[in-house]
């Protein structure tokens, strides 16, 4: 099956939207804070130590 230019550019853009989603996601996920309840539990576990 032979490509074209076309569909070389088509798949460049949906990479780049996917990238671009990924990148999104993750740093909405950085920029959250942890919740209080996992904090207590990390706590706790290392009190078992």
């Amino acid at each position: 099956m032979t490509t074209t230019k076309r569909d070389d550019r088509r798949k460049a853009e949906i990479e780049k939207q996917i990238d671009e989603n990924l990148r999104r996601v993750y740093e909405q996920d950085v920029s959250d804070e942890i919740p209080d309840r996992f904090l207590q539990l990390l706590d706790k576990l290392k009190q078992q130590d």
